[in-house]
């Protein structure tokens, strides 16, 4: 049986996301940036949830963790070096542990870069990442705890990844950097038509999500940080990827 994943608007720009596994009767949520949402979806789908995947420790990732714990009871697994600003998690996870829930297998993967302890979770098998607050549309995570040279790091093994992998984040912040990018590489016709597309989905009030790996590495000016036309559009020596990603990230964060 085929997983049906659900993707569930939260707060203002959030997003949680319902993995639903039939045979096992097995529910998955990524992230609970709050309770309500979420509960009326599993209510209108007739789902218990049986397990939690958390990325990181921010509150606009956790805050619904407490009343789906109580409700549900779920088994809830996160990063290991945040453990202790997580309530009610079950198991810590750290880089290459696996999550084998239902038919499916989550890989952690270390991404430090928003918070020094944060890992995505990869099911290979399936093409799936669920990146948390690290990659976004056309763009990545702020630097809260670490270093550019870490996120950096950390952005490079996601684009090693396949092409094909599709990705679930965890905020709707495309529309702004699909424009910054645009800003970077006016010329790109890649970044052009996608800019386009973003603009029209949002007008007509449609998700961005999910993504793919190849989609994010021809389109996103934050994993194209190695080439040339990249750095010079920032007046910087392609030489130091990282410290080019480092200006991009400045630059945005100043946008």
């Amino acid at each position: 049986m085929p997983a049906e994943i659900v993707l569930i608007p939260c707060l203002s720009d959030n997003y949680a996301v319902l993995i639903r596994h039939g045979a096992s009767d097995t529910t998955v949520l990524v992230d609970a940036p709050e309770a309500g949402p979420i509960l009326r979806t599993l209510q209108l789908k007739g789902w218990d949830l049986t397990h939690v995947l958390i990325t990181h420790k921010h509150p606009d990732h956790i805050d619904g963790l407490p009343a789906l714990k109580a409700k549900y009871h779920p088994r809830v697994y996160g990063p290991a070096a945040e453990a202790d600003a997580i309530p009610g998690l079950d198991f810590g996870m750290s880089e290459g542990d696996v999550a084998d829930i239902g038919g499916f297998r989550f890989e952690a993967i270390e991404t430090p870069g928003h918070t020094k302890g944060h890992i995505v979770f990869h099911e290979a098998n399936e093409g799936w990442l669920f990146a948390g607050d690290t990659l976004f549309v056309m763009g990545c995570g702020r630097l809260f705890e670490d270093t550019p040279k870490a996120m950096w790091r950390s952005l490079s093994k996601l684009a090693a990844l396949p092409a094909s992998t599709r990705v679930w984040c965890g905020h709707e912040y495309t529309l702004s950097n699909a424009k910054f990018c645009a800003s970077i590489l006016p010329q790109d016709q890649a970044i052009a038509e996608r800019l386009a597309k973003i603009e029209a989905d949002r007008a007509a009030g449609k998700p961005t999500v999910p993504t793919t790996i190849g989609a994010e590495k021809a389109t996103n000016v934050f994993l194209r940080a190695g080439e040339a036309k990249v750095a010079a559009a920032v007046g910087m020596d392609a030489g130091d990827s990282a410290a080019v990603f480092a200006e991009l990230r400045e630059r945005k964060n100043r946008g």
